[in-house]
């Protein structure tokens, strides 16, 4: 191999292992314009898009230990990656895709499990990793929240009592 493509597959198999996940996707047919639109989209989300040539993905995956990909690279394909939330990333993904339509979700890795393109769009679905954290934070408060309510509840009404009294005369 030569000496320039040694190096992008060690820059490829440093990135996929930086990140908890890739999702390689076609991008027959984009032309510049969608690409900066889609990389400005993923920079929001936290990750990032590069075009990469399938054989020295290929072989930066194996380096990286995912699964053998033989059979599965096929075409013009880029690869997302990101250090954050694959929610974000997908869901980018996901809206770009219905508004350009030209993108195509082929498959991805999650810590080294494969998701198929059904699976990636399920991700996308989901809530962002801050909305789900604040759920679960709201989940946990809201029983403190009920015991306080009903600690004071008899102050309020033994105060209430008190304050007719004094009114009343």
């Amino acid at each position: 191999m030569r000496a320039e493509k040694q190096t992008l597959t060690k820059e490829y198999a440093a990135r996929l292992n930086a990140s908890p996940f890739f999702i390689v996707v076609g991008y027959q047919g984009l032309n510049v314009g969608h690409m900066a639109e889609l990389r400005k989209r993923l920079a929001g989300a936290g990750a990032e898009v590069h075009v990469v040539k399938n054989s020295v993905f290929r072989i930066a995956a194996q380096e990286a230990g995912v699964a053998d990909l033989n059979g599965t690279l096929a075409g013009q394909l880029a690869v997302v990656t990101g250090r954050k939330d694959v929610s974000a990333a997908a869901k980018a993904l996901k809206n770009f895709t219905a508004e350009f339509e030209k993108l195509k979700v082929k498959f991805g890795y999650l810590n080294n499990q494969r998701l198929e393109e059904a699976a990636i769009v399920a991700l996308a679905d989901l809530p962002g990793l801050d909305v789900l954290r604040a759920k679960i934070l709201g989940l946990l408060n809201a029983p403190a929240t009920k015991v306080a309510t009903v600690i004071q509840t008899p102050a309020r009404q033994l105060a209430r009592v008190i304050q007719a009294r004094v009114e009343k005369g």
